[in-house]
């Protein structure tokens, strides 16, 4: 590849004639289901208002992306479904992500060497408007900085719920969108929280935050508050029957073209339940009036100022390597790795 910054150095200040030349990238695109390829594109300078940017790291999503990855987005949702940086078009080829963190390398003087985390599929040099870099600070670590989105999809399920002070709160899924939701919870003083999950392996990882962990058969039964991030029918019934007298499920799952079955008979309607949606495309109703989707973000990213947080990203593979290995991700019921570049 000729890549004239490829020996680039997060600690190094690009000249201005580094800033000035072509690099050739390269991206991931999902081309059919199951099957990933990497792929060059040429990059011009960027334009005035944008940044090059050298990606670090970034993560991949067994929720969404395994749905783009696998063709199983329903043509319904195709334009809501849009990543703000991808390129080509559902169902396929597609180049879909939207947590990565790198070092700007190319564009205004101010933001020269500054890491940012921005929602762009994965891809070792990229270019994005200024407007949506989100600047890492010091204390978070640019491994660490590609939750961001995940823990901006906890922090809105929040905000949904109205989550407070003293709250009984349940989580029921322990994939990293759930565990994340518990762990926000447990920065709230006074609340109880546990999380729930049928793989005994999470557990370690519900320790490692300080978090309760619980299998199905000894979940408390009395909580105002339950986050389903399972994604499975079972885990929303599971949901329903943990709450409280007129509490509340926030279903935070998304299912694709999935069918999903409840059962709504039985007690449902005597306790007063309900089941409320919660996702990260709009910002929560609660807070709507007075923050932006930027704003949102960058109140994300000062909650990862955690080093408890590492035992989610623990586990890494090279960008070289991905094509190869999603296989395996998409199978696996371990927490998905980390793209390293």
């Amino acid at each position: 590849m000729n890549d004239p910054q490829s020996t680039f150095e997060p600690n190094a200040r690009p000249t201005r004639r580094s800033q000035g030349q072509i690099v050739v990238a390269r991206a991931l695109w999902y081309v059919k289901p199951g099957v990933a390829e990497i792929r060059t594109e040429r990059l011009a300078p960027p334009p005035p208002g944008h940044v090059r940017i050298a990606a670090e790291y970034s993560a991949i999503s067994r929720g969404t992306e395994r749905l783009v990855a696998l063709g199983q987005v329903p043509e319904s949702e195709w334009s809501r479904m849009r990543a703000p940086l991808q390129a080509g078009a559902f169902s396929f080829p597609v180049k879909y992500g939207y947590s990565a963190t790198g070092v700007v390398t190319a564009g205004a003087d101010t933001l020269i060497g500054r890491r940012a985390f921005v929602l762009h599929p994965h891809q070792d040099y990229f270019q994005a408007p200024e407007t949506m870099l989100a600047l890492l600070p010091e204390v978070v670590p640019s491994r660490r900085g590609v939750l961001a989105a995940n823990i901006e999809t906890a922090l809105n399920a929040h905000w949904d719920a109205g989550t407070t002070l003293g709250d009984r709160v349940l989580v029921v899924g322990a994939g990293i969108v759930g565990l994340l939701t518990a762990y926000l919870a447990r920065r709230i003083a006074g609340t109880e929280v546990a999380i729930l999950d049928v793989n005994p392996a999470r557990a370690r990882l519900a320790e490692a935050l300080g978090i309760r962990f619980v299998s199905p058969s000894d979940a408390p039964t009395d909580n105002r508050i339950v986050f389903h991030a399972s994604a499975t029918s079972a885990g929303l019934e599971a949901a329903l029957n943990a709450c409280a007298f007129e509490g509340v499920v926030v279903e935070m799952s998304w299912y694709g073209s999935e069918p999903v079955t409840v059962r709504l008979g039985g007690a449902f309607h005597s306790r007063r339940l309900k089941i409320v949606s919660s996702q990260v495309g709009h910002v929560a109703p609660s807070h709507r009036g007075t923050l932006k989707h930027a704003d949102r973000l960058a109140r994300a990213i000062a909650l990862l100022d955690d080093a408890r947080l590492d035992a989610l990203v623990s586990e890494e593979v090279h960008f070289d390597d991905l094509p190869s290995v999603l296989p395996r991700i998409w199978s696996s019921s371990d927490l998905p790795p980390v793209i390293r570049y």
